[in-house]
């Protein structure tokens, strides 16, 4: 897997002004790092690398995050006054995130909303999960819409109104729908049969506005997609 230096980061970057860095995240780095073995030593994610690039910089934090097998628009904050209004649009669902991904079936129908509340739990060797559970889960809504339908796959757009834990992956699974590449909800047989190298999944867009300050809509190409458009 391709190991990323600090230097990396600065071409991975969308868009900056005085408040934000907008990076491309590819799929396969974590957002944050992970302490491994003493062997293999410290797994570093972006904020640190991007923190190791800019030495001099007084504040960088992530405004957010996505999954290490997830690529696209990531929001680092270098403000703690921009993190802040950024979070406090969260909470009043002001931020619009807009993903993609290629699912394995053919669409049937529109648009799909997907109200399912999701629970994440761990099993006794310590790895975790998510599922849906109408019981003790919290409340997750996503909508699905379709782009192009193929012979065995689809690609949809995904409109995320909560921000859960792994809630794509499971809401796609979830209606019949798995994300092509998922090795955790995935099909195994078909992703085996398809060789995916990556989870099918792509933050394409977030789009926010800060009142009287200035107004974001972000959009992150992403060149593993452009077969199935």
């Amino acid at each position: 897997m391709f190991t990323y230096l600090p230097q990396d980061l600065e071409k991975l970057i969308i868009f900056e002004d005085s408040r934000f860095v907008f990076l491309n995240k590819p799929a396969g780095i974590a957002v944050h790092g992970v302490i491994q073995d003493e062997e293999k030593g410290d797994s570093l994610g972006v904020i640190e690398l991007l923190r190791q690039a800019r030495p001099a910089a007084p504040y960088l934090e992530l405004a957010h995050r996505l999954d290490k097998a997830t690529s696209g628009v990531l929001v680092i904050a270098k403000r703690k006054s921009a993190l802040r209004a950024f979070q406090k649009q969260q909470e009043n669902r002001g931020v619009d995130k807009h993903y993609l991904a290629l699912v394995k079936g053919v669409w049937q129908g529109g648009h799909k909303k997907v109200d399912a509340p999701l629970l994440k739990t761990t099993a006794k060797d310590g790895k975790w999960s998510v599922q849906v559970d109408k019981q003790k889960g919290k409340r997750a809504v996503s909508y699905f819409a379709p782009v192009k339908v193929h012979e065995d796959s689809s690609l949809v757009r995904i409109k995320i109104i909560t921000g859960r834990t792994h809630q794509i992956r499971v809401h796609a699974s979830h209606i019949g729908f798995p994300i092509a590449g998922d090795d955790i909800y995935g099909d195994k047989a078909f992703n085996q049969s398809k060789q995916y190298n990556r989870l099918m999944l792509h933050a394409e867009s977030i789009k926010f506005s800060l009142p009287d300050i200035a107004d974001y809509d972000i959009q992150a190409p992403c060149q593993d997609f452009n077969l199935y458009k």
